[in-house]
């Protein structure tokens, strides 16, 4: 079978956004698994320890060579390689001399997690413990950095991003 160019990358943008549900799928087994074997408190601590860790995982490698004051740079690395383009994670993009910050339009994880039926508390928990990735990820490279994730009454979108420079910071800690 012979596909165009086109049809594959349609094909690839909806593997991707199914994986990126799988994840969200597996956030949510692991989460309510750890709920009933240690209480919502630790399953949540424990998710966020291993997010994060993650999160500065990656930043280790994708943000290699930034620092405390390179924080708009490193914004815009990280919406460079926004997956499928940044139509998975479409985004509202403010730019500041010493900044940048992101308010995030849709997300698979939490679209997922919509579809399967958690309840508002839950979506928010899932939401927080999405969140320590890019927690991890930003302030391993000594950046400030600020995440409102989604919340009952936030409205449709998801988290809000804001990373700033950290002038009082000299080196960078990736």
């Amino acid at each position: 079978m012979t596909h165009t160019p086109e049809a594959r990358a349609e094909t690839l943008a909806r593997e991707l956004e199914s994986a990126f549900r799988n994840r969200a799928d597996l956030y949510r087994l692991f989460y309510d698994e750890l709920v009933g074997r240690f209480g919502e408190e630790a399953a949540e601590d424990v998710m966020i320890q291993a997010v994060e860790k993650r999160g500065q995982e990656v930043a280790a490698l994708a943000f290699k060579g930034f620092g405390p004051t390179d924080a708009r740079a490193i914004g815009e690395a990280f919406l460079a390689v926004s997956p499928d383009g940044g139509r998975m994670y479409p985004t509202h993009v403010s730019r500041r001399a010493d900044g940048i910050s992101f308010e995030v339009q849709r997300c698979p994880l939490k679209d997922a997690w919509v579809e399967a039926g958690v309840s508002e508390d839950r979506l928010a928990t899932l939401c927080r413990i999405a969140g320590a990735f890019d927690r991890g990820l930003f302030e391993a490279t000594g950046i400030r950095f600020e995440n409102r994730t989604w919340t009952p009454g936030h409205g449709s979108g998801c988290c809000h991003i804001h990373l700033s420079d950290d002038p009082a910071k000299t080196a960078p800690t990736v």
